[in-house]
């Protein structure tokens, strides 16, 4: 896979006043597809989703870039070792990764200072490190077509749940209430958890984030083919909304274009 860079809120970019010309030969928009491979235990992951929304905001801010965004949450896990249905005090799982309880609270400080900047309060000293399987379940259920809610809704829920209620996003109790809170059935949201639905689908998606080489997240991965690792300023995520809205218009028009 190449990078796009050299180093969604999922919503297409807001129309402008000028119209678009540029379509596919059925009169439909060229869609660029944008997987965001992430964990809801990742402070870099909330910090990368708002510095992509703002990114996509401006890319779109001096009009129509002629394309839809496609964007879908992918699983990842940063700790895929974590024991189910147990949650314990984050800074004792950083303790435990990095080095002791000072460096703990120096990343820890560090991060929170970081989403401060980007307009997150995090609560680091209340968040509870889970296993993260079953809310990336819920993330990919809330993706299907017949979801009550959006599945951008349901990732900004869950780590919102993570990072400032303090909320054990590896409960089935807590993340239907999480889904209720945002528009889900909670009796229909129980019922999915405790089945085995949803299971493969995630697995293949862990499994897709290894094939890519995907190793840290945030990874946005364009079209399948160019990835953007990390939480990017806003003005790198415009550069490269804008560079891939060119690429997929490019190819409409010389698709659309008659043989010579």
């Amino acid at each position: 896979m190449d990078d796009a860079t050299t180093s969604s809120d999922g919503t297409p970019a807001t129309p402008g006043e000028r119209p678009s010309p540029d379509r596919a030969p059925d009169g439909s928009r060229p869609v660029v597809s944008i997987d965001v491979f992430s964990d809801v235990v990742c402070p870099w992951c909330y910090i990368g989703k708002r510095r992509f929304e703002a990114g996509m905001a401006e890319a779109a801010s001096d009009g129509d870039l002629g394309v839809d965004f496609d964007v879908t949450f992918k699983p990842y896990q940063l700790d895929p070792t974590a024991e189910p249905g147990v949650s314990g005090p984050v800074i004792e799982a950083y303790a435990r990764k990095f080095g002791g309880p000072e460096q703990a609270e120096r990343i820890i400080g560090h991060v929170t200072d970081t989403a401060a900047g980007d307009g997150l309060e995090f609560r680091m000293d209340r968040a509870q490190r889970a296993n993260t399987l079953l809310a990336h379940r819920l993330i990919w259920w809330a993706d299907r077509d017949d979801s009550p809610v959006t599945q951008d809704a349901m990732k900004e829920r869950l780590l919102r749940a993570y990072f400032m209620d303090g909320a054990h996003i590896g409960d089935v109790a807590v993340l239907a209430d999480a889904a209720a809170d945002i528009g889900a059935d909670r009796d229909e949201v129980v019922a999915f958890l405790e089945s085995a639905e949803g299971v493969d689908e995630v697995v293949a998606g862990l499994d897709e984030a290894r094939e890519h080489g995907i190793t840290a997240v945030p990874t946005y991965v364009f079209d399948g083919r160019w990835a953007v690792p990390g939480a990017q300023e806003p003005d790198t995520f415009a550069r490269v909304l804008r560079k891939m809205a060119g690429r997929a218009l490019e190819a409409t028009t010389d698709t659309a274009a008659p043989p010579r």
